[in-house]
């Protein structure tokens, strides 16, 4: 399996719109076909245009990237079949080499997004309710300057 993290090009739209509506639906099951439908154009049309994209091409596809504004991780997704090969790590270092801090936001049901931040080094900062879907938030922050 070859991987290779390079930056987002147009080609990538329908694979990484892909890969995160899988990841979605697996990490949140909460959300309902409407809202996960609007989400789907909104990154499309809104999220992508104004974010700094890294995917993950395996074997010559992209199953995987991560969107950031600034140091915030916006999104970070990976087709659940390339899960637990250290590839959404490979996807999160290079996020890391660009800025020395970051922090992302989880929803707290999302168990496998928060043991992923968890075993890279992130930490709480805060939780806080999130209107569109009423459930829980959780802000947290990596920062290299810790270790």
């Amino acid at each position: 399996m070859t991987v290779k993290i390079r930056p987002y090009q147009t080609s990538d739209l329908t694979a990484v719109l892909d890969s995160w509506e899988i990841s979605t639906r697996m990490a949140h099951s909460f959300m309902t076909d409407e809202f996960i439908a609007k989400e789907r154009i909104n990154t499309a049309e809104i999220y992508i245009p104004n974010t700094d994209i890294w995917v993950a091409e395996i074997d010559n596809e992209v199953k995987g990237f991560i969107a950031l504004m600034g140091n915030e991780v916006g999104a970070i997704f990976l087709h659940p079949k390339f899960h637990g090969q250290g590839i959404g790590k490979k996807l999160m270092d290079k996020a890391q080499q660009l800025h020395n801090e970051l922090q992302v936001e989880v929803f707290k049901v999302n168990t496998i997004g928060r043991n992923f931040y968890k075993k890279y080094g992130f930490t709480l900062l805060e939780e806080k309710l999130h209107q569109p879907t009423g459930q829980m938030l959780q802000r947290l922050i990596y920062s290299t300057t810790k270790k």
